[in-house]
């Protein structure tokens, strides 16, 4: 039997008797739980019809069940779709169109949401906990799958939602191969093992903490104090048993914020790792000021995974994302296309990170012709070969971690009545990183309500999404050609939520 499904990565180099997963206020899951779990879950995807390469979607609140839920995808090899519980039942339905799933998983209370519009895709629906007639129900009833499916390490094992220049949601495919080869070079890199337990306060939707965060930790032995969202008295609480913490520069912003801070950082902490964002040099020297700790940077993205990291322990290094993993290679692009060891341009890359294509997207081009991926970030890399992020190529908002796409708001803008045009764009925020922000133009300034607009967005747009601001002006800048001037924008507003001295 092949060792290429990843649940072999993930389980496979652990005392079962030990603690897989520590639930505050909950008794803790050892990793023979977890497994005797996974097996149960599989169990209720066969008897639900679930073949490998199907894709099973999953939109639920962060709980451990669904962590255990994802690894039973990958058991039997179907491919998991995870799906941001801040979607609206539009852009949920505009994905499982996307995504063709076998099944959809939900909260109970959000079945009838869901289901009209699964039944017209095909697409069967089961809640993840309740009693009569859940998914819960099927595990408990089911019985254990019988073996873990063999797959190879180029088999996908998640379906990743991104977007492209045009803003059109487009799923990433993300083979074992990449989720394990990605986990044990974090090991590595980061020096983890059995003894390490991870303060766990990410999203669980989302590449950094459900395929990333957790992986990692599986992988080395260790394990993860699993906190149902990011709350900074909780995490105070809790942080003092762990070793490690991963997350994103709006949880250290906030930690920062808190008295305790400095007392809950125990004796055993001893790695703080940030990505998904940049991450603000103001807020890193704060940190280390606190808790005597800094900040790692890594950086990755959707399709390639993590690409870069730096080890522990590295000095003079603040603002860089560290140098590629072992068995990833990168490179920049110059403007003429010429490439050097160390010059700034677009940052491509390749190795067991990169994904297998996009779903059903044939026409998309992420490839160069000597297959390199171009992640469209614009980087430098130095004399050592350390990567430093100083732009994205497109107008992507990063907020709070979390990606937010121009067009998409811009379409759903330029829906309301009000409106005739719009921009948006992203400007520095104290708390998120950046803010995403919005301006329109509108045939009658003064009957625009700002409010309103705010208020109609959320019901089109995950919360996320929305712009904290709308501003009405005269025109909005463009170029010759007609072409937005997002960066006038930026300039022009980049205080916008800075607070005065």
């Amino acid at each position: 039997m092949t060792q290429d499904n990843l649940i072999h990565t993930l389980y496979g180099n652990r005392d079962t008797a030990r603690a897989a997963f520590l639930r505050p206020g909950q008794s803790a899951l050892s990793g023979g739980e977890a497994l005797a779990a996974i097996d149960r879950a599989a169990g209720a995807l066969a008897a639900c019809g679930i073949q490998p390469g199907e894709r099973v979607s999953v939109r639920v609140e962060k709980c451990v069940e669904a962590v255990l839920l994802a690894h039973a995808c990958f058991r039997i090899g179907a491919i998991l779709h995870p799906m941001n519980t801040a979607y609206t039942p539009r852009e949920v339905e505009a994905l499982l169109g996307d995504a063709r799933p076998a099944l959809l998983v939900c909260d109970p209370a959000e079945r009838g949401t869901f289901a009209p519009a699964a039944r017209r895709l095909g697409c069967r629906v089961e809640d993840l906990r309740g009693d009569q007639g859940s998914f819960a129900e099927l595990a408990r009833t089911s019985g254990s799958a019988p073996v873990i499916v063999e797959v190879r390490a180029e088999t996908p094992a998640a379906l990743l939602y991104t977007s492209g220049t045009t803003g059109r949601p487009k799923g990433a495919l993300i083979t074992h191969g990449n989720l394990a080869a990605s986990a044990r070079a974090l090991v590595e890199v980061w020096r983890l093992g059995r003894g390490d337990v991870l303060m766990h306060a990410l999203p669980a939707y989302h590449a950094h903490g459900l395929l990333t965060a957790i992986n990692v930790m599986l992988t080395a032995g260790g394990a993860i104090c699993f906190l149902p969202r990011f709350d900074a008295e909780s995490v105070l609480r809790e942080l003092p048993r762990c070793t490690v913490m991963m997350g994103v520069p709006t949880h250290y912003a906030r930690l920062l914020k808190e008295p305790g801070l400095a007392n809950a950082v125990g004796k055993p902490f001893r790695l703080a790792i940030s990505g998904s964002a940049p991450l603000p040099p103001e807020t890193a020297q704060q940190f280390r000021m606190v808790t005597g700790i800094e900040i790692t940077e890594r950086y990755g993205s959707t399709e390639a995974a993590i690409i870069t990291a730096i080890p522990p322990g590295t000095d003079g290094r603040r603002g860089w994302v560290g140098w590629p993993l072992p068995g990833i290679d990168v490179r920049v692009a110059n403007q003429d296309g010429r490439f050097a060891s160390s010059a700034t341009g677009v940052l491509e890359t390749r190795g067991h990170n990169v994904f297998a294509g996009y779903w059903n997207r044939p026409e998309e081009q992420a490839f160069t012709e000597d297959g390199w991926f171009v992640t469209g970030d614009v980087a430098e890399i130095d004399g050592d070969g350390c990567v430093r992020i100083l732009g994205r190529e497109t107008d992507v908002v990063i907020t709070g971690g979390l990606n937010v796409y121009p067009k998409e708001v811009e379409d759903a803008l330029d829906r309301h009545e009000r409106v005739s045009s719009s921009a948006v764009f992203g400007v520095p925020h104290p708390d998120f990183g950046e803010a995403v922000t919005a301006v329109v133009e509108t045939a009658t300034p003064a009957a625009f309500d700002e409010s309103a607009c705010i208020g109609y967005l959320k019901t089109e747009l995950a919360s996320f999404k929305v712009p904290k601001r709308i501003l009405v002006v005269d025109a909005i800048p463009s170029n010759d050609l007609g072409k937005v001037a997002k960066a006038a924008l930026r300039e022009r507003y980049r205080d916008l939520f800075i607070p005065e001295e």
